[in-house]
């Protein structure tokens, strides 16, 4: 009994091995499909984890622009440029969020998922949409970062 019940331990242990490929990788072969959609996911993951500082971001430069409204008309021409600048931030920022938001109702996941040439179509445009999107919100959250000088 205890010969039996080694040979099937041992025969398990070499099915187990045999499934495996030498670099503990799965045997399915990514498909372009599968690299698409990961960049898609990837560009939608880095832009929505930033969207609370671009947020932050949006009401500091709003208590600027609303302090310098309150200066007397000299301060006030004085802050000129730098309300300029405020200005510029404010509605890189609101596109940021915008486009994301935008990006996201428009996607859709399960498009042409029967028709593999027309979804990797889909998803390399909609690689390069979010990578725009992704771009709009880093660069206004850079630029924010040095114009407010303030933690966000």
């Amino acid at each position: 009994m205890k010969k039996v019940v080694f040979c099937a331990l041992v025969a398990a242990v070499i099915f187990a091995l045999s499934c495996s490929n030498d670099n503990g990788e799965s045997k399915k072969a990514k498909t372009q499909i599968d690299s698409l959609l990961d960049d898609v996911l990837d560009g939608h993951n880095i832009g929505m984890a930033k969207l609370g500082k671009v947020a932050r971001a949006e009401q500091a430069t709003k208590r600027l622009l609303d302090s310098i409204a309150k200066l007397p008309a000299k301060a006030r021409q004085a802050a000129e440029p730098l309300k300029v600048k405020l200005d510029s931030l404010k509605s890189d920022l609101s596109y940021a969020e915008f486009a994301m938001n935008r990006w996201m109702d428009e996607f859709n996941m399960d498009s042409a998922i029967d028709n593999a040439k027309e979804r990797a179509r889909y998803l390399e445009e909609e690689k390069l949409k979010v990578t725009k999107v992704k771009e709009a919100i880093l660069s206004s959250l850079q630029k924010a970062d040095s114009l407010l000088k303030v933690k966000i």
